[in-house]
């Protein structure tokens, strides 16, 4: 479940802000759903080939260029079926448990 999740967590970090991948191990390592770059770049590029991410090239004062992630349209469009359907999810769980 948490690998299904680790996607719509991806998304929500990368809508807020254009992000490095720094950025985004550090926001994520202070939730159930930290991960290592090993985990975080093939995802990353899953998202880019599905058009749901895109990155640009920044020069770095401290090293080589750094590429930083924005959402595309197609990526806040996903964002909201997964926030919607989160919703859904929580809305049904919570009335089950008062059944």
């Amino acid at each position: 479940m948490r690998k299904g999740l680790l996607e719509f967590a991806l998304l929500t970090v990368v809508s807020a802000a254009r992000v490095y991948v720094a950025d985004i191990l550090t926001r994520l390592s202070q939730t159930p759903f930290a991960t290592q770059e090993g985990t975080l770049y093939p995802l990353l590029s899953k998202l880019r080939r599905d058009e749901l991410v895109d990155y640009e090239w920044v020069e770095s004062d401290a090293g080589p260029p750094r590429k930083y992630y924005s959402l595309t349209a197609k990526g806040e469009e996903r964002l909201a079926e997964l926030a919607a359907y989160w919703r859904h999810l929580t809305t049904t769980l919570e009335s089950l448990g008062r059944q």
